[in-house]
């Protein structure tokens, strides 16, 4: 198999680059290197079965030889990017989506799109099924992702219709691990890295608000086997253990023996206040659920953290 990897340097698309290694593909990774790193391509082996390309997908994507997948996970994804980076957000989940079909479909490539559990937005239901349409502010500063990713979806679903093109559409919730940014925006490393520099840990709003969060490799287990199956509609990908975020930021304080007191600050506009998937059609669909317990996945992400951090210090004159 030949697969193309859009976003394949960041934090999940590298993961899944690594599966994909291992179930003997030979893949093509596009990335434009605005929020992915070479850092985490790095570890592969010379051997000629990964090429790395330079290139915004919201350009043309032109690919030699043979593609039996594209997985598109390219776009800026962390509410800092979508303060620092809204239009190549769109842009990425619009004309990119738009590009990475037209390739599946002049290659007769299997399509999956990245999409995420922010097409909910503020859900009025929980858990969300994927029959949920979701409560999304069109204009608010999460727009430019959570609109993006809905538009990639109805795209997607446009070609399968109209051109016949195989799609595949998983959600992911609150996914995290090892090769997320340090300064990522996302409450895991923020919370994490102030853990472990000795900062306060900054909640906004008071912490009631909820999130599930799924280990990688559960994540990237779900997408690998909904790739391989026929299933064509959207598909949620993360775990069912809800925490607070108040209980999630005394969780990494645990972790990491940690003495950061924890401040309070005020809501951030449209901050989702439940986010729990019903994985009911992934387990029935794809025989897949989550194993990895958030104690385990965050003691390796604490681990990979530290060491970063330490990298960094040993670098600094």
């Amino acid at each position: 198999m030949r697969s193309v990897v859009t976003g394949g340097a960041g934090f999940l698309g590298s993961h899944l680059v690594d599966r994909l290694l291992a179930e003997r593909h030979e893949i093509v990774v596009l990335d434009n290197l605005i929020t992915g790193s070479l850092d985490n391509l790095a570890h592969l082996p010379d051997d000629g079965r990964v090429e790395f390309i330079e290139g915004d997908i919201a350009d043309p994507i032109f690919i030699d030889g043979p593609v039996d997948f594209v997985f598109n996970f390219a776009s800026p994804a962390s509410p800092d990017d979508f303060k620092n980076y809204p239009i190549k957000v769109m842009k990425a989940g619009g004309v990119g989506t738009l590009h990475a079909l037209g390739l599946a479909k002049a290659k007769n490539a299997v399509f999956f799109m990245a999409s995420t559990s922010e097409v909910y937005g503020d859900p009025l239901v929980s858990p969300q099924p994927e029959t949920y349409w979701g409560n999304v502010n069109p204009i608010g500063p999460r727009a430019v992702y959570d609109e993006a990713k809905r538009y990639s979806e109805a795209l997607t679903m446009a070609y399968r219709n109209a051109h016949g093109v195989k799609v595949r559409i998983a959600r992911f919730f609150n996914t995290f691990g090892p090769r997320m940014r340090l300064n990522d925006g996302r409450v895991v490393p923020n919370f994490v890295k102030q853990a472990l520099t000795g900062e306060p840990i900054t909640i906004y709003g008071d912490g009631s608000q909820t999130r599930s969060f799924g280990y990688f490799s559960d994540i990237i287990d779900g997408v690998y086997r909904l790739a391989i199956s026929d299933y064509q509609e959207p598909v949620n990908l993360g775990t069912q253990e809800e925490r607070t975020i108040l209980e999630f930021a005394q969780a990494v304080i645990a972790a990491t023996n940690s003495e950061s007191e924890i401040v309070f600050l005020p809501g951030s506009v449209d901050d989702p206040k439940q986010r729990r998937p019903d994985t009911t059609r992934a387990k029935a669909e794809l025989n897949w659920e989550p194993k990895i317990s958030l104690e385990t996945g965050l003691a390796e992400t604490i681990e990979y953290f530290r060491k970063k951090i330490a990298m960094l210090n040993a670098s600094d004159p």
